[in-house]
């Protein structure tokens, strides 16, 4: 009688995760949204760990001083064209593999609770935070593969994993990215392909706020009044830079972070941080 053993497949040589965790070549990030803010600083940030970065944003001034800063390529336009878009990844694969595409463009816009909502603002919310992010990745995933390993992060908030009182439109397209994020890594199942997701707190940039009402400068500081350092955008883009140069088998499906003065997206502690006795 004989007795019947189950062989395990042959395995290539060379996995995709163990070349990728093999010394680099020169690693190639796509980073939206770069001309300010945490897209600028996640340039920074990759340039000083040695990756070549194509830096994607509207503003052209900008763009072009951040490459003069930092060596990253300028590539202007917008993540809401599909022209633009496509124009992007032949610039990006003209460079070499893509292996990172970090989706960082995106914006909050107003205040007004559902029941008074302006739909516009909604539209234009949507059309660059989530459909941004899911065409810039539907295009570049064929590079990343073609690469053979890659990363796509997606900066989300903890808006997208709570939700608060006026904050509607954002709160919801931060939710619909991170369900983008979540569905992406379960379709990529097999492939060495890491989904990151990143969800920041409270960051003092100098536009977000800024941006979010219309250009009052005094409301947008109100924000931060009292509040003990909130985060920077060093400070996310330190974190993002993190999680994508970890080894390539190593995958940090969602990180939040926030400033100590912050315990949730509700509860902020505006003055001093003192120890109780």
């Amino acid at each position: 009688m004989t007795t019947s053993q189950t062989t395990p497949p042959p395995t290539p040589s060379t996995s995709a995760a163990a070349a990728a965790d093999a010394p680099p070549q020169t690693r190639r990030a796509v980073v939206t949204g770069a001309s300010s803010g945490i897209g600028a600083a996640t340039v920074r940030h990759l340039r000083d760990a040695g990756w070549d970065v194509v830096a994607f944003a509207r503003r052209a001034d900008l763009l072009d001083a951040l490459a003069v800063e930092t060596g990253a390529h300028p590539v202007v336009g917008d993540v809401t064209s599909d022209d633009d878009v496509a124009h992007l990844v032949r610039e990006a694969e003209a460079r070499g593999p893509v292996h990172a595409v970090l989706n960082i463009a995106g914006f909050a816009s107003g205040t007004d609770p559902i029941d008074a909502s302006d739909l516009e603002r909604w539209r234009a919310m949507f059309e660059t935070n989530v459909l941004g992010t899911v065409r810039v990745t539907k295009a570049f995933l064929p590079a990343i593969r073609r690469a053979g390993f890659g990363t796509v992060l997606v900066l989300t908030s903890t808006a997208g994993h709570d939700a608060y009182s006026g904050g509607s439109g954002y709160v919801a397209t931060k939710h619909a990215q991170a369900a983008v994020a979540e569905t992406l890594r379960l379709e990529l199942n097999g492939e060495p392909v890491r989904v990151l997701e990143v969800a920041p707190g409270m960051v003092r940039t100098e536009g977000f706020s800024l941006t979010r009402f219309d250009g009052d400068q005094a409301r947008a500081d109100a924000v931060y009044d009292g509040v003990e350092a909130p985060l920077t955008a060093d400070d996310v883009a330190d974190v993002v830079t993190f999680a994508v140069t970890r080894p390539q088998h190593v995958a940090i499906d969602t990180l939040v972070l926030r400033p100590v003065a912050q315990s949730s997206t509700t509860l902020l502690a505006r003055g001093p941080l003192v120890m109780r006795s």
